[in-house]
């Protein structure tokens, strides 16, 4: 790769890392749920809902956008993403105490645009880097995503207390609306017959020769596996989001967004350093001791939330954000791995919607365990039993690699 090449390659991974730190919007809802005056009458189900609704509509929303930034590239439907985006966030600034409203425009609105701008960062990215960098590389950009709330909490934590939540909304959805549109504007595809400079060696899985469509990967026990892990994973990290200021309060008080802000620094160090160790030691590996890390800190947290001190919390809340955050850099890797480049976008969609029912089950049923229940303990053991489970999974997972690699050897 030329220069002038390895300049086009960075402009595109920092654009598309720049794009995400946008639409991160969502990681911070939970510093917007706590501006939701008492007098709307709103329960916690209810609070948890417009962020379930654009957790489930970001994964339902992925499947198509991969599938035409698969055919007419990243550009336009970053750009799609990016009114859906501002618009929604208008929707819910002028909905007043409206749940639908907030449920349409936070949620529907807010969660396709996501979708649409997430399904268009990562894959023209890493087609301008050599495989052995795919990792890092997918952890760069989608570390963005996770980035977003260390200035969304604080600003929003600003805003909330100066205008109230619907002028709030409604700087986000005009800030949002501009800024998208004009990264997206530098998303482009590697021409035809770029040549990457392969150096390096690593871990990850052997299948460059292997370019399934979405229904050829429906037909593998692979995809299955990784679905269930990834549901696993997304649900741990996104209830904990969801409450992550709840559980601040009683160790920062009113500082309690910074909660908020250090899960998301871990959340983006965690991506970084995910694609990084798996790059060198294979997306299995790397899967099961974050997997076994996060079921560690939430048992951990379970014990001390109540009683610790300020650094010991801000510690697991990192540490439970870098775990939750590997997850999206490992299985977009995975997914161009086990799956090839071809169909990247739509074979990642599909697989994404895994966090997407992870998104739209758990926060909701942690709302209502903590309304029927006056607590949300029960949270953690369900939080902690999946975790573990799926642990077990990534044995399981490399067992189906290694066999589909032999065969590829012996096909050849």
């Amino acid at each position: 790769m030329g220069n002038k090449g390895a300049s086009r390659s960075w402009i595109v991974a920092i654009a598309a890392m720049c794009i995400n730190l946008a639409l991160g919007i969502l990681y911070a809802w939970s510093v917007i749920k706590g501006g939701i005056p008492e007098h709307w009458g709103w329960s916690n189900a209810d609070k948890a809902l417009p962020y379930s609704v654009a957790c489930f509509c970001f994964a339902l929303a992925m499947i198509p956008a991969g599938r035409l930034q698969d055919r007419i590239g990243p550009r336009w439907v970053a750009t799609m993403g990016g009114v859906f985006v501002g618009v929604g966030c208008i929707i819910a600034a002028l909905a007043g105490s409206s749940l639908l409203g907030f449920i349409i425009g936070f949620g529907i609105f807010g969660g396709v645009g996501i979708g649409f701008g997430y399904a268009s960062a990562t894959p023209p990215a890493i087609k301008w880097f050599p495989p052995h960098k795919t990792g890092v590389v997918t952890g760069i950009v989608v570390a963005g995503f996770g980035l977003a709330s260390v200035y969304i909490a604080p600003l929003g934590k600003y805003l909330l207390a100066t205008v109230g939540i619907s002028r709030a909304m409604l700087a986000f959805g005009i800030a949002f609306l501009a800024v998208v549109i004009l990264l997206a504007q530098l998303l482009t595809d590697p021409p035809p017959g770029h040549i990457h400079v392969s150096s390096g060696t690593g871990k990850t899985a052997p299948a460059a020769t292997v370019n399934l469509s979405w229904k050829e990967m429906l037909g593998t026990a692979q995809f299955y596996i990784l679905w269930l892990i990834y549901f696993s994973g997304a649900a741990a990290g996104l209830t904990f989001i969801s409450f992550c200021q709840d559980l601040g309060k009683k160790s920062l008080g009113e500082l309690a967004f910074i909660a908020v802000a250090v899960l998301a620094v871990g959340n983006a160090g965690g991506r970084v350093i995910a694609g990084l160790i798996s790059d060198k030691i294979g997306r299995q590996r790397t899967l099961l001791f974050f997997l076994v890390l996060q079921a560690f800190v939430v048992f951990v947290l379970y014990w001390v939330r109540a009683g610790s001190g300020w650094p010991l919390m801000l510690l697991l809340v990192a540490l439970l954000g870098a775990s939750y955050g590997s997850n999206l850099s490992l299985f977009p890797s995975a997914a161009k791995d086990y799956f090839g480049l071809k169909n990247f976008g739509v074979n990642y969609g599909v697989l994404f919607t895994a966090w997407g029912a992870a998104g739209l089950i758990m926060p909701w049923v942690n709302g209502r365990i903590k309304d029927t229940l006056g607590t949300n303990d029960l949270t953690f053991f369900i939080i902690i039993a999946t975790l573990l489970v799926s642990a077990g999974l990534t044995f399981a997972s490399t067992s189906v690699a290694k066999r589909n690699e032999l065969q590829l050897v012996r096909a050849k």
